[in-house]
């Protein structure tokens, strides 16, 4: 903090800004401080006397949360001496604020808890904490709320405590668990099973019963588990009580997961579960829908926890079949959310069966999915005083696509066909009401597309049947019906016979707004999977385009719309396809002249991303075969539209979004014509390098790269290819050596590296000669400690791919020269490379990254094993091997095991697992 150590009364009145300042800005500043202030060195001091003053509950609030925020991130700054002195000084804040308020309970627990975690010094605390409180009834409540957060904080993200020290302090759990849970027995009963008492002893059993820790014989047998099952027996139990004891039972079955080991305790609680479904009856009588989804919860995680025994012994023992009989009791409750807590539990039934492909098995299961099919149909159905179409995004809507997708999952235990034909003859006996129709034509769109369209009577006919809906028959139904019409696409690319009949019905659709959306999208499906057979009706597609502001198309709809038009126009004859290329993009580029014309008239600037993406959206799609030395069909069009693109770019050159719209637009006319737009190219990187200085957005390097996997192969191009890479990198690394340049602009550090790699595969050794490389290193090393999914990803693979060129022999001229200028470029760089990936891997990248970091090592290993393991133990001499609390991070035995792992790996994945093992020792 500037200006030294604040005041006490300059930190109160700060903290009273903050919760009482009616001026938002006066609010905004009292938080940048004292966020200030949480950073600094005094926060320690000025806490611990906000603390002891104990002046009101902000101040104390911001206190302990402060401490618990310090010891989570800071515990390097005190010296080791002094953390006796604040396990103490905590101890007795807790101990004097325990009735002020709980969730400074709560803070003051976890930073408790933390400490512990990371104080090697303090032996057996959950010992020492017990000893000393648990005879003192008022001290009762945060004693239990330091034993529920401890085992809550061992996995924490925010610790870095290390596998060793992690391992140790489990042990030191599991060894006083016992005494833990006697004493939440003797709480429960000392209190008289007072429901405030409960509701923590069940918070603090689950939480041990989460860190996996508990002896399954002692808890079988034990008290607590009786009683948890009398809450949820009892009808009287109020709504507080009955969430906790579900958690706690949840928590416990997710617990003994892997059941064979823990055969006393999952007997108990399978048991107990099974005698709970009265429970649940009364709850519905009830109409309490916080108990009936708690009863839901604990019915599915039953069921995830017996998965295997059921799909391995169905109805004997803990398969017993009784356990899906409560889902589906669940499933046939009126409100949809209750079904839905199920549905992950038959995914996993549905693959594992899937795995297994055993038709008996399937033979025992399909009653119960066919149950369940029809339960989810009866939840699909919209009110039936439903007005309009079916909503597809507030809740009812999400949950019917969850639907849909379970649905797609679960139907071969049933029989996509056999279920389609059921469906189907309900429509066509019965005359159900609209909204039973609408939920039958739903299930039946989301298993369409799994019915085989081979010489299918059934499918053909129901094609037959919705084409000749009436228009007055409800919207949604209409609705749903051009929405299966859209997946069944394969039986029309089967039957041209229904093309035409099929097409006047979704024009239909498309001229009222409420329907048009969807049949856009359901004629985008068809043009993708019937192009040839659509070829003959491009010229309506090609009027719907030239009109298609004339429907009421949502955006999405839109451009799906003339993705369909492009993929049909790539069949037409090649002589054709310029001619009606042209006149496709004729509407967008109009408009995109209009909006420059009328922009330089008025001085105001108008948005064309709508044009922009509709063009992109027409070149990325319109790929039609072209042979050898033919001229592309598509070139003379583009090259007519880069006039009217090089114009919109300049007019909104600061607009990062309308640039980066432009920027993909020019990446799908390059990548349309290929070798085609070669004349685009010297004023395309002229304009792009001149916009690029002024303003460095970083779609111009993805661009860049475009051009370099198009043109990088060619002898002529390479220079001009470079020219543009060393003047595109000049502003970006001004750009990265700001301070937190790298992690401010992660898209510029991912383009960058897209753009250095295309160069490595397309031009190694013109990259590799030139001044520009050695920058490019050390800005890559300076960021592979970036903690960013697709930049780090870019960076690796640049490293990977730079490397990996003097390793492939491809028999390809240049090899030894690459060889030679890798090995400088190692020489310079491969000491400082090894150590800070070695630095990285421990201290900044999240595990996911990791396998992209093996990849590299074991590059560098590949070509010079001998120097690598130097530069290997250098690295690794380097790293802490204690803790700021004193504990062992690593023991010389477990750095020289990973030395020899990564070393004497003969594959990459070796190298990845010894690092994955090795970087949990700091974690």
């Amino acid at each position: 903090m500037e200006g030294g150590k604040p005041t006490l009364p300059l930190v109160y009145q700060a903290v009273q800004a903050l919760y009482h300042d009616p001026d938002p800005a006066g609010k905004e500043r009292a938080s940048v401080w004292l966020g200030e202030l949480q950073r600094s060195m005094y926060a320690w001091e000025i806490s611990d006397q906000l603390l002891q003053l104990k002046q009101d509950v902000e101040s104390c609030y911001f206190a302990a949360q402060t401490m618990k925020m310090k010891i989570q991130t800071s515990f390097y700054e005190l010296p080791p001496e002094t953390h006796t002195a604040l396990r103490d000084s905590l101890l007795s804040h807790i101990q004097n604020l325990k009735d002020l308020s709980p969730i400074i309970v709560t803070q003051l627990a976890l930073a408790i808890a933390d400490l512990a975690l990371q104080m090697a010094s303090w032996k057996g605390c959950v010992h020492t904490l017990i000893e000393k409180y648990s005879n003192d009834v008022s001290s009762m409540p945060f004693l239990i709320e330091i034993l529920t957060v401890l085992p809550e904080e061992v996995h924490s993200r925010s610790l870095r405590i290390g596998a060793n020290r992690r391992t140790e302090i489990i042990e030191d759990l599991a060894y006083y668990s016992t005494t833990v849970v006697t004493l939440l027995v003797t709480c429960a009963e000392k209190s008289g099973h007072t429901e405030k008492m409960l509701i923590k002893v069940f918070r603090c059993l689950g939480s041990w019963f989460n860190l996996g820790v508990l002896d399954n014989n002692f808890m079988a047998n034990n008290q607590l588990l009786m009683i948890l099952f009398q809450v949820l027996q009892r009808d009287e139990t109020s709504t507080n009580l009955h969430e906790a004891a579900s958690d706690c039972v949840c928590s416990a079955l997710y617990a003994i997961e892997n059941v064979a080991i823990n055969m006393p305790l999952a007997m108990q609680l399978f048991q107990g579960v099974l005698t709970l479904e009265t429970a649940y009856h009364m709850a519905v009588a009830r109409e309490d829908l916080d108990k009936v989804l708690n009863y839901c919860r604990i019915f599915t995680e039953l069921c995830e926890t017996f998965l295997e025994m059921t799909v391995r012994t169905p109805g004997q023992g803990m398969g017993d079949l009784r356990t899906l009989e409560l889902l589906l009791i669940c499933a046939g409750h009126p409100q949809y959310e209750v079904v839905e807590i199920s549905f992950n539990f038959w995914y996993r039934l549905g693959e594992h069966l899937y795995k297994m492909n055993d038709p008996a098995l399937h033979r025992v299961f399909r009653p119960f999915i066919q149950r369940l099919l029809h339960s989810l149909a009866r939840h699909c159905q919209l009110d039936p005083d439903h007005e309009g179409v079916p909503e597809d995004t507030d809740d009812f809507g999400e949950f019917r696509m969850r639907v849909s997708d379970l649905v797609k999952d679960v139907i071969f235990l049933v029989g996509s066909m056999e279920c389609f034909s059921q469906l189907y003859s309900t429509l066509k006996e019965g005359n159900p009401p609209w909204e039973v129709t609408e939920a039958v034509l739903f299930i039946m769109a989301s298993i369409a597309k799994s019915v085989d369209p081979e010489n299918n009577p059934t499918l053909t006919e129901v094609l037959e049947q919705i084409v000749l809906l009436p228009e007055t028959v409800h919207l949604a139904v209409r609705y749903t019906s051009i929405e299966l019409v859209g997946e069944m696409s394969e039986v029309i690319d089967r039957n041209p016979c229904m093309l035409d009949p099929v097409l006047n019905f979704l024009m239909k659709g498309l001229r009222e707004k409420p329907l048009a959306s969807a049949a856009a999208k359901a004629i985008h499906n068809i043009c993708s999977v019937c192009r040839d057979h659509m070829a003959q009706h491009f010229q309506g597609l090609l009027d719907i385009a030239r009109a298609l502001d004339s429907f009421a198309l949502s955006t999405d709809a839109a451009v799906g719309l003339l993705k369909g038009t492009a993929l049909v126009l790539a069949r037409l004859p090649l002589e054709k396809i310029a001619e009606c290329l042209n006149d496709l993009c004729a509407v967008q580029v109009m408009a995109l002249k209009k909006l420059l014309a009328q922009d330089s008239s008025s001085g105001k600037s108008s948005d064309p991303t709508v044009w922009l993406d509709r063009l992109a959206v027409i070149f990325r799609h319109t790929n039609p075969i072209v042979e050898n030395g033919q001229t592309h069909p598509c070139q003379k069009v583009i090259q007519e539209i880069w006039p009217v693109l090089s114009e919109t770019l300049n007019a909104h050159q600061g607009d990062n979004r309308i640039v980066e719209r432009c920027c993909r637009c020019l990446r799908f006319a390059v990548r349309c014509v290929g070798k085609g737009s070669a004349s685009l190219l010297q004023p395309l990187v002229t304009q792009m390098v001149s916009v690029y200085q002024v303003y460095p957005h970083s779609c111009f390097l993805y661009l860049g790269s475009i051009l370099v996997d198009e043109y990088g192969m060619e002898e002529g191009c390479r220079q001009g290819l470079l020219d543009m890479l060393q003047a595109l990198c000049m502003p970006t690394f001004q750009l990265l050596e700001q301070p937190n340049g790298l992690r401010n602009h992660p898209d510029t550090v991912d383009d960058l590296f897209r753009l250095a790699t295309r160069f490595v595969q397309r031009s190694p050794v013109t990259l590799l000669s030139s001044t520009i490389i050695v920058h490019i290193i050390q800005c890559a090393i300076a960021a592979t400690t970036l903690d960013h999914r697709d930049a780090n990803c870019s960076v690796m693979k640049f490293i990977r791919d730079l490397i990996h060129t003097g390793v492939s022999n491809d028999h390809e001229d240049d090899f030894e020269v690459r060889k030679r200028l890798i090995g400088q470029a190692m020489e310079q760089h491969g000491q400082q490379l090894v150590t800070q990936l070695i630095n990285t891997c421990c201290f900044c990248l999240p595990p996911y990254t990791l396998p992209d970091v093996a990849e590299v090592l074991w590059e560098i290993m590949v070509f010079d094993r001998p120097t690598f393991c130097r530069w290997l133990e250098t690295a690794l001499k380097g790293l802490p091997k204690e803790t700021a609390g004193g504990a062992v991070t690593v023991t010389h035995k477990q750095l020289t095991d990973f030395h020899k792992q990564v070393t004497s790996a003969e594959e990459c994945k070796q190298v990845c697992w010894a690092i994955r093992e090795f970087t949990r020792l700091y974690r």
